[in-house]
């Protein structure tokens, strides 16, 4: 083999000084043919092209706090897209200054997701109507979520279990609708600052675990625990159990279980309701009356369906000095019910038939709040994550 030989006039640019560059400009060397009979051969490297000096400030000069700024207006989609970039700018994707509400209403969530995003620092979660796949937290760190809606989700019992056994902080949740256990109530019970509870047609759970999650909720302002799978022990549990802190209480659904001596109960224990309704409770009778009339601050009360009362017992409602609604709906006919109106002008009777005690969400579909809180992410289009 020959000796590889780089000759002085055969230098490339890349090792010519800048001044040279510019003074003296020579054409790019053509590369020479190695003929067969030739021992040495010669090497010319293709000279460098000089990049300018890009205008502007380079991304990777911005300080954390400018870019956590910008990432502030992007969209969920487009923050998650930005979370692929580069290591850093997924760090700064999930600060937890981003996350603190998130909407991901009527959503294909895939196992995974959110063991991912709930512990980004999420405080405020509307998520109702949603398929929850296994969360699969990489964490067994306390979440941070304050107000929480799983309405009508399907999620197994234990994924919602893994959720809840997580959560500390909560003040505001709705599970409406959901196959619940003991230990999930359980759960709830270790939140201690617990204000709204929507627990409306669940089931799954027996009279002790109630009994124990509602002496621990002593904080409860609002209370749904309509139309739920109760037995009478169940409804005894709760009248007996319920803090005496509650002002708003819905106990309907609940047919021949709840009796008058269940509404003294509840009376005698709940002093300040504002808002109470009994609804489709066959068992009660006008005698229950006299219980209402000890409720001073007793705003609104519903006994739609309680087929036992008849039109002409409900006047001596009126009687009540702070009373302002009254659901009677299906134990009024239509000539009754003006007659009604007119022997009680100063209440509002069958103006509304639904009730919105503990649920995070009422009013129109567009309103898209949850008790009173708009999330900022949130996804457009309908897809899964």
């Amino acid at each position: 083999m020959g000796v590889s030989v780089l000759k002085k006039d055969k230098l490339g640019n890349e090792n010519t000084p800048q001044d040279l560059l510019v003074s003296s400009p020579c054409p790019p060397q053509k590369r020479q043919k190695v003929k067969e009979k030739e021992k040495d051969f010669v090497i010319v490297r293709r000279p460098r092209l000089l990049r300018e000096p890009e205008s502007g400030v380079s991304w990777d000069a911005l300080p954390d706090e400018l870019l956590l700024a910008i990432f502030a207006y992007l969209p969920l989609s487009d923050l998650l897209k930005v979370s692929m970039i580069c290591k850093r700018w997924h760090r700064l994707s999930f600060d937890e200054s981003l996350w603190q509400t998130l909407d991901l209403t009527g959503r294909n969530l895939l196992p995974g997701v959110i063991g991912q995003l709930l512990p980004a620092g999420v405080t405020v979660f509307r998520c109702p109507r949603s398929c929850i796949g296994n969360p699969l937290f990489k964490t067994s760190k306390p979440l941070r979520v304050q107000h929480m809606d799983l309405s009508n989700c399907t999620v197994s019992v234990a994924d919602l279990q893994s959720i809840l056994c997580l959560c500390e902080r909560l003040q505001n949740l709705s599970l409406e609708g959901l196959v619940l256990s003991d230990d999930i109530l359980k759960s709830i019970a270790k939140n201690p600052g617990l204000m709204r509870l929507n627990l409306c047609g669940c089931s799954g759970f027996s009279p002790e675990a109630l009994e124990l999650m509602l002496s621990s909720c002593s904080m409860l302002e609002e209370l749904n625990l309509s139309w739920c799978d109760f037995t009478a022990t169940h409804v005894k549990a709760a009248v007996n159990h319920v803090t005496s802190k509650v002002t708003q209480l819905n106990l309907s659904g609940y047919r021949q279980n709840l009796q008058i001596p269940d509404v003294k109960t509840l009376v005698e224990r709940c002093p300040f309701l504002v808002h109470l309704d009994l609804s489709d409770s066959v068992m009660l009778k006008p005698e229950c009356f006299q219980y209402f009339h000890q409720l001073f601050f007793l705003q609104h009360l519903g006994l739609s369906r309680c087929y036992q009362i008849s039109p002409a017992a409900l006047v001596e409602l009126g009687e009540i000095p702070t009373l302002k609604t009254l659901q009677v709906f299906g134990i009024v006919t239509d000539s009754s019910l003006q007659l009604l109106k007119e022997t009680l002008p100063d209440v509002k009777i069958n103006c509304s038939h639904f009730t919105s005690i503990a649920r995070p969400t009422v009013g129109s579909k567009k309103n898209h709040e949850i008790w009173g809180i708009k999330c900022r992410l949130t996804l457009r289009n309908p897809s899964g994550l």
